[in-house]
């Protein structure tokens, strides 16, 4: 069943465009997990490369041109469903680098180690704090980067924080 995700709420890779291997390979590209018509296109106008389009309707699903993306991250920023992340396996080492978008406080620190997770919520595997950008052209939104096993690429969507380095709320 092509769309199962209407029932599980959990997208597989096979819902959504992904970049080809050799893509992948080249250099930081990106992702998009938007599969609901819904009227939105911040990521088609953000967009300083042109490398995503939304034909006809705004509530079109967008279309990444993957030789034009250059994986500056501002769609990842800008997209009001955070439904954008990217990934990079041209690092080497059998690992990869994954950014996804981040909207907590606070950012995690370059070096930590953060527990990974998969669409469905599991974790996944470790993987290091590489970088974290917050500038003002995102909106408010951060993007943190984070190495992973190469195998875990594709899948890694989440992180959290160990027990140790996470802070303690204040009520």
């Amino acid at each position: 069943m092509k769309h199962d995700y209407i029932n599980t709420g959990i997208l597989r890779l096979t819902d959504f465009q992904v970049p080809p291997p050799e893509r992948r390979r080249a250099g930081r590209v990106i992702m998009i997990e938007c599969v609901q018509n819904i009227p939105c296109n911040p990521c088609s106008t953000i967009c300083p490369q042109g490398a995503i389009t939304i034909e006809g309707d705004i509530t079109n699903i967008p279309v990444v041109d993957f030789s034009k993306c250059n994986g500056c991250g501002l769609c990842v920023a800008n997209c009001p469903g955070l439904a954008i992340f990217m990934v990079d396996e041209s690092i080497g080492d059998n690992s990869a680098e994954v950014g996804i978008p981040y909207e907590f406080s606070p950012f995690p620190e370059k070096g930590e180690i953060v527990s990974v997770y998969d669409r469905s919520g599991k974790i996944i595997c470790d993987g290091e704090i590489v970088r974290v950008r917050n500038p003002k052209s995102y909106n408010k939104t951060a993007v943190i980067y984070f190495r992973v096993p190469i195998q875990f690429s594709l899948d890694a969507r989440f992180i959290k924080r160990k027990a140790d380095k996470a802070k303690t709320p204040i009520h």
